[in-house]
């Protein structure tokens, strides 16, 4: 018997990045997909060119899902976000399109807030200088060189005391540092920006991207910290003003930058620049990694599958987990 007219009823479904294999037999059972098998996102023309008949979407970092996507998808009713922050999304447009928008809001925290003590401990005792030692065959035994900074006895102050902020704090525990402070006015006990940066050692940034916490790490704030005090940042790319950290590098006022995210990663931002500033990739106490917060193997399963999900409960009728 032919079935194709069953399987044309079936939903579309657009995914828009390599996706785990499980992901997509979640998908397979109730829809039609279209996914791209490759590491690198299809370039927006052809992004639009694919997305014209899709119901629903499985979107990642990549993506920015703003007017000009919505007009290119009409048939859209439901986004699977493998992700957890949306500011790259414009809910507002969705809404007003009536389309669903769902995230993944809590599988990010543990591997995210790993990454920061990693970047941490990798940056303040200079674990890219000395694998390059190594490596470069200079390495003939103990010497007095590459001194550091270490975590106990410092005063660490955590910006943004959400699930990643305070995952961060909880292991930051056993390290003995000597006292960590959080900024984050909807958290008791917080300090304020001013204060924070004025007294501690280590600022890690773990806040959401929004137009409060746009370059709230500018020339000023830079200004504000201790000499000598390191600066992580593995949330968003554009919660820093990278020209300036670069600035603050080359003076020696910051004693050492390490980031997960970049600026040239926040679609939101019209005016996002298109590369990270040279004169901040070629300073040698700068420790970066390509947004691998939540690049762990069983983690990224379960992001792709809780995202699939969530389009799997929509198209069936059923409450969409994580929807915003």
């Amino acid at each position: 018997m032919d079935d194709s007219w069953m399987k044309q009823d079936r939903p579309l479904i657009l995914v828009t990045n390599q996706a785990h294999p499980d992901a997509l037999a979640v998908l397979a059972g109730f829809a039609r997909i279209d996914a791209n098998p490759a590491e690198a996102p299809w370039p927006r023309a052809e992004l639009f060119r694919r997305a014209a008949g899709a119901d629903g979407l499985l979107a990642f970092m990549t993506d920015h899902v703003d007017d000009e996507f919505l007009a290119h998808c009409p048939n859209l009713r439901a986004i699977g976000c493998a992700l957890k922050g949306a500011d790259n999304f414009d809910l507002a447009a969705c809404r007003a399109r009536n389309v669903a928008v769902a995230v993944v809001p809590d599988l990010l925290t543990a591997p995210t807030a790993e990454l920061a003590l990693g970047l941490m401990i990798g940056l303040g005792r200079h674990i890219r200088a000395g694998d390059a030692l190594v490596r470069g065959g200079g390495f003939a035994g103990w010497r007095p060189i590459l001194f550091g900074a270490g975590l106990e006895g410092a005063v660490v102050g955590i910006i943004g005391m959400g699930a990643v902020g305070r995952g961060i704090a909880a292991r930051l525990a056993g390290f003995a540092c000597r006292r960590i402070i959080h900024h984050d006015p909807a958290v008791e006990g917080s300090v304020g920006l001013t204060g924070l940066l004025a007294t501690a050692d280590w600022v890690v940034l773990a806040a959401p991207l929004n137009r409060g916490t746009l370059h709230m790490i500018d020339g000023p704030a830079l200004a504000r910290l201790q000499p000598g005090a390191l600066l992580v940042n593995i949330a968003r790319g554009s919660l820093v003003d990278e020209a300036a950290v670069a600035a603050a590098l080359q003076s020696g006022h910051l004693g050492g930058y390490a980031a997960d995210a970049f600026e040239l990663e926040d679609w939101a931002r019209a005016d996002r620049p298109s590369a990270i500033p040279a004169a901040l990739l070629e300073h040698p106490r700068s420790l970066f990694t390509p947004h691998l917060g939540s690049a762990v193997v069983e983690v990224r399963r379960q992001i792709a599958m809780q995202a699939a999900t969530a389009l799997a409960e929509f198209f069936a009728g059923r409450p969409m987990p994580g929807r915003l």
